[in-house]
This record gives structure tokens, sequence and C-alpha cells, in this order.
């Protein structure tokens, strides 16, 4: 195992399934590099599977640092690296502004580009990465993320108790999707009561790109909610739910700049990039994936197109609250009333942005710096 310890536009439209064959390489663009202010950085080649393993955790100010591993493939394993680093980061901000007893890390399994990881491979990476969680001493909690199911946390489980968010019949919280949903969902109101000073979403149009777990549960929210709705994903399958809800279809490669009130990101990072952001054509960006701004200062060019930006650990807050749950113990209702209030917190942050003149992104990074703060702070005297 390899650990680092600090001194002091075109890309996929959906959520990738469990079940779903991993993507070429190439069809993932490379990862430019992150700032390094975390705590730890593992990696190690799994012996049995013979694919590298990553954890990165980036702060254990709050409490242990609680993030979801990814099965995907990188064109190269910096890259994956690379990506495990700046989701750990966006994991501390999250569990931060969500006044939760939480820090940030991740995972990766860096999956062979093209192939369709299952049977016996799978099973043999799964515990590869449980054998690396375990090493961490339970500094890192991991839980489901892309191309993960609960019963792949059941596997990693056999290596290492540090898991959450695993199946209600294995005494676990279960799928976290819906409540990133409804999170999500509170968020555009929020986002809708700011940019058209009401946030009744009926009759609002929507563009939810992305169709997998989360989006389209956030989808049927929204058709419930009086929405209308388009809907895209690289998985034509997925057609069949447009059809089901009244939405209408728009291809992948056209998604991101359909016209409309609120666009919803809900598959990979970096769906808004330097290509993209001076031809979308939406009022506000709120969805529920990490990372959506390829480059953070593209939350300024959003904010000079009065395109309003809703920053993605806020409005995505609603699964780490669910998987939360498994670790304190409360209840399902709170978990609810945790997750709808998302919208407040929200509110609150707009409200800063616009009296202090400055983005969304910062004003919430702001309102988590200050609970870091507190926190680190009695621990140096």
């Amino acid at each position: 195992m390899a650990v680092a310890t600090p001194k002091t536009n075109g890309r996929p439209t959906s959520s990738a399934t469990a079940d779903s064959a991993a993507p070429q390489a190439s069809e993932v663009p490379g990862i430019p590099p992150v700032p390094f202010d975390h705590e730890e950085l593992a990696v190690r080649r799994g012996e049995r599977s013979g694919l590298y393993t990553i954890v990165a955790i980036h702060s254990t100010a709050l409490g242990p640092a609680l993030g979801g591993v990814r099965l995907w493939a990188y064109p190269a394993t910096i890259d994956a690296a690379r990506d495990a680093l700046r989701l750990a980061m966006g994991m501390t901000y999250k569990a931060a502004a969500a006044r939760l007893d939480l820090g940030g890390g991740k995972g990766v399994i860096c999956c062979p580009p093209g192939e369709k990881l299952g049977g016996e491979l799978r099973r043999a990476a799964l515990l590869d990465f449980g054998d690396l969680v375990e090493t961490l001493g339970g500094r890192y909690i991991t839980a489901e993320d892309v191309g993960i199911s609960p019963d792949d946390l059941c596997v990693i489980r056999e290596r290492t108790e540090h898991v959450t968010g695993l199946p209600s019949e294995r005494g676990g919280s279960g799928d976290p999707s819906p409540f990133t949903a409804m999170g999500v969902e509170a968020a555009m109101r929020a986002c809708c009561g700011e940019r058209f000073g009401t946030p009744d979403l009926s009759g609002r149009t929507v563009a939810v790109v992305g169709m997998g777990h989360v989006g389209s549960r956030l989808a049927r929210r929204l058709a419930d909610a009086g929405a209308k709705l388009f809907v895209s994903d690289i998985v034509d399958e997925r057609r069949a739910l447009a059809d089901e809800l009244g939405a209408t279809w728009v291809e992948p490669d056209e998604a991101m700049l359909t016209e409309c009130d609120v666009l919803a990101p809900c598959a990979l990072g970096g769906a808004i990039d330097a290509a993209n952001v001076d031809a979308l054509r939406c009022r506000v960006v709120c969805g529920s994936a990490n990372n959506q701004l390829a480059d953070e200062s593209l939350a300024g060019r959003l904010a000079e197109r009065e395109v309003l930006y809703a920053p993605d650990f806020i409005a995505n807050a609603g699964g780490l609250i669910h998987v939360y749950m498994e670790i304190k113990g409360y209840s399902e209702e709170h978990a609810t009333e945790l997750a709808l209030g998302i919208e407040e917190t929200l509110g609150h942050v707009l409200a800063t942005a616009s009296d202090r003149g400055i983005t969304p992104l910062d004003a919430a990074r702001e309102l988590a710096r200050e609970r870091l703060g507190a926190a680190v702070a009695p621990a140096a005297m």
C-alpha cells in the first residue's frame, strides 16, 4: 500500500448501476490536478483482483471521514486518485454544512476499461477494497456510490466493519437515493424562491440529466409536484420512464443545453465546463451530481450570466443524512426532517451570497468552514 500524508464535454449522462458495463476509458475525461490539503491518500493494488483500490481522507476534524466508494473506469490510475481527492473534499464540506459530526472521504475501485466487472472478479475487487478500508482503523467509513449496490456493501462488510448504507434486511438504512432526491427537490424550491419569487415547482420546466437511482426518483417527485419535465440518459431503455411521467425525452448530447427554468445534472461530475457554460439555457442549476462544475471558477461565470447555481454539496446532502441515520440511530422521520431542511439551509446560503455579492459556492464554503474552524480551534488550544 502506498500512503501519502501532507506535511501541513461530452460525458456520460447516467449514474452507472452495479450491473452496467464500465465505460471505455476514452469516454471519461482526464481529471486535472487537485489541491492536496488532505489528511491521507491510500492506494493499493488488490491481492485478489489485481485492480487498484483507493481511499482519500480529506478531514476528520468533525468525525470519521464518510464517503461512498465508486466503481468506475479512468484513463489512468492517477485520474482515479484525483477523483477520490476532489470528491473527499466535497464530502467534508457536505457533512459540515449539513451539521453532521462527520469528516470527508471517498473510495474508488478502478475498473478495467470496457469490461463488465462481475462474478468472481467483482467479488475479489470488493474484498480487496474492504481490506484497504480496514487498514485505516475506522478513520474512513465507506458507503454506496456510482457502480456499487447495497449487496456489494455486504461483500465489503466481510472484510471490515466500517461500512454503512447496508440493505435494510441486513440491519442497515437501505438505499439512500430517495433521500438524496428529496433533498434536491427541497433545494430546487429554495432556488425557485430566490430566482422566481415563489418556491412552487408547479409549472416550472426542469431538465433532469441522468436518470439513474437519484435522477429517476427526482423526476418522479418533480412530476408529482406539477413540474414540466425534460429527461435524458445514455441508457435508451429509460425512455419508458419518460413516457410514464409524461416527460419529454432529450438526446444525451443535447440535454445540458435544454431550454428550461431549472437544469438538474444527476449523472457524473464535470457536466458544466468551459465548452458549454456560455451556452446553457437555464435560469437555475440544481442537481444531485457531485462536482457539477469542471472548474470551480465557472461558479463566477454562471453568476455573471445570472444563472443561479445551487452548490452540489448542499443540494445533494439528503443521501448522506440518511446514511448517517444508520450510524447515529435516529429515526427515519428525523432523517426526513433534516433532508427537507436543505431548503432552509440553501435559502440561507443564497441570501448570504446576494447580500455580500459573492457566489453561492463561496457562501456555501464559508458556511462549512465556519463549522470546521469551530471544531479545529479547540483542539489547537
